[in-house]
This record gives structure tokens, C-alpha cells and sequence, in this order.
């Protein structure tokens, strides 16, 4: 399993068509046989940040995505308006609850 954790950074004024835009993403990737996870919410308007929560089946899974039309679309439209300190953790285990 592969993990993607961490924040996005976008220009306060762009923060509504942002939001609109992840809401299209989030209906067509959610359903991706290979999404267990996608969240992106808006963490802090005022600073325009946005926390990321992703968990694919593997790498190929996240490859996949970004490869699909509407995620290159978009990372073109927002990619250089963009700041992000992303993680990638791939998880070799998985344990439910808190144990």
C-alpha cells in the first residue's frame, strides 16, 4: 500500500475555484478500484492550505491516476500555482484500530 500525506499550498483568492476543481477529481477518483483512500480539505483559508490524504493499492495504482485525463488536466491547471510538501510512505503492513 502507498501513502500520500502532507499539505498544499494555494493563493487564497484561487481557494474557491481550487475547492471546485478537487471536488471533480475527488468524485472520479474515489470510485478507482485502487483508491482506498482520497481526501483533500481545506485545512486553512487564510494561508490557502490545504491538507492531503491519499492511500493507493500500490505504485502502479498511483501512476495510473495520474495518468488519467481530468488528473493531468488538472495538475496542468494548478500545478505552478501549487506549493506542497508531500510525503510518500509505502506501507508493507496494515493493522486496524489502535492496537
Amino acid at each position: 500500500m502507498l501513502i500520500l500525506m502532507g499539505y498544499i499550498h494555494i493563493d487564497p483568492p484561487d481557494i474557491d475555484a481550487f475547492v471546485r476543481d478537487v471536488q471533480v477529481i475527488s468524485l472520479r477518483t474515489k470510485p478507482e478500484k485502487s483508491c482506498l483512500f482520497y481526501g483533500i480539505t481545506l485545512d486553512d483559508r487564510p494561508t490557502g492550505r490545504f491538507l492531503v490524504a491519499e492511500r493507493w493499492q500500490d505504485r502502479e495504482a498511483l501512476t495510473a491516476h495520474l495518468a488519467r485525463a481530468e488528473t493531468l488536466t488538472s495538475l496542468t491547471t494548478w500545478g505552478d500555482r501549487m506549493k506542497g510538501d508531500l510525503q510518500t510512505y509505502t506501507v508493507m503492513a496494515e493493522r486496524h484500530g489502535f492496537d
